[in-house]
Order: structure tokens, then sequence, then C-alpha cells
């Protein structure tokens, strides 16, 4: 189905109360959201189709697992927040920080459709503007990917998701007949939380 431009302008940002519940919840509710980068007049926009979360209390896979340390203070903001981390030294995460300030939990951004901004993301990613159908569907289907196309680094850390900068609206609600949720990607700790979360029928998806 073609994106709706026009229902788009007329969505708003997610409110903090949405970021302040657990991080299972957000997480499977960001799905089908619009996370959007303003860089002055070029808007960029992707809609979530996978996520992942990650919880302190009770999961090992977790950053904020072991406490509070300069790496993961983000992490412990109030909901609403982001925590952009390098990974083994070579990409950049985004994750959207959510609970209680001082609870240490966040849910990974891990794949998007791209929405607005292509040719941005097209040469940031591929260093062109022309794209394949492969070209395409590969510009944001994975964490480090989104972060060169939005150009992310870990100075976008911190950053409130209710400011005019980065923000996420409230496009739409994704019915539970089209989630799947599945093991996390990558981890050797927790793997038995099914805890990533992904739009079944979408071909933006990192696996």
């Amino acid at each position: 189905m073609p994106f709706d431009f026009d229902l788009l302008q007329n969505q708003k940002k997610l409110e903090r109360e949405f970021y302040l519940n657990s991080v299972v919840q957000v997480a499977r509710n960001l799905l089908g959201k619009i996370f959007v980068k303003s860089e002055g007049k070029n808007i960029l926009a992707g809609m979530i189709t996978e996520v992942e979360a990650y919880d302190g209390l009770k999961d090992e896979a977790s950053h904020s697992f072991r406490g509070l340390s300069q790496r993961n203070k983000d992490m412990f903001n109030e909901g609403g927040f982001t925590y952009v981390y390098l990974s083994y030294g070579v990409h950049y995460c985004l994750n959207v920080v959510t609970g209680e300030k001082g609870y240490g939990s966040a849910v990974l951004i891990r794949s998007m459709e791209p929405i607005l901004g292509i040719p941005t993301f097209s040469f940031r990613r591929f260093k062109k503007r022309k794209l394949s159908e492969k070209n395409f569907i590969n510009l944001l289907n994975g964490p480090g990917k989104i972060c060169q196309a939005f150009k992310l680094t870990k100075r976008d850390s911190g950053k409130d998701l209710l400011g005019n900068e980065l923000f996420i609206l409230d496009y739409k609600k994704i019915e539970d007949h089209s989630v799947n949720s599945s093991p996390r990607v990558g981890i050797s700790k927790s793997t038995d939380l099914l805890w990533r979360f992904y739009i079944s029928d979408s071909k933006f998806l990192s696996r």
C-alpha cells in the first residue's frame, strides 16, 4: 500500500506518557510509528518496522544490567530520550529510552521503511542518488544503516524525543495479528526472551 503523506502531516508527536510504560510494551507499540529527524529544510523520516527491547532489571543482554556507567548513562533517563551507542567500534545504534528515570531500559530500533529524505539516505549509504529496488529495501534495514542514513552519532545520545530535531509521530497502530516476535539478534545472554518485535509482512527487516 502506498504511503499516505497527507495523513502523515496530521499526526502528532508521541507524548511522554507513551514512553513511560514497560520496555516490552513500548517496543511493541513503536511498530508503525514514524521516526523523524529535522535537518533545517531537509526532513528525514522512516516508519519503524522492527525493534528489540532491553530491560536492565531482568535482562543480562542489556547495557544497563550491571548498573549506571559513563557509557550507558543516557539509558537511565526517563522515557522519551535517545540512547545512541557505538557497537563494536564500527556503527552507531539508536535506542529509545523507556520507563521511569533511573530504571535503565530502552528499545533498539533495528529497521525502518524509508519515507522522507530518500535521496539523502541514498547518498549517505551508497554515495549515489539513483536506487535499485534492492538498494531501496536495504537503506534502513539494520541499526547501523539507520544511524548512517540519518547521520546519528553519540552526539545525538540523550536528546529529548519531544523536541523539534528528533521525534516520533503517532502514525498508526499495527494489529497483533500482523506482529511477530522472536529472540533478539546477536546476543548470547537472556536468549530465552522473545523481545524482538517486527511487522510480519514488511519487506524492510534486518533479517
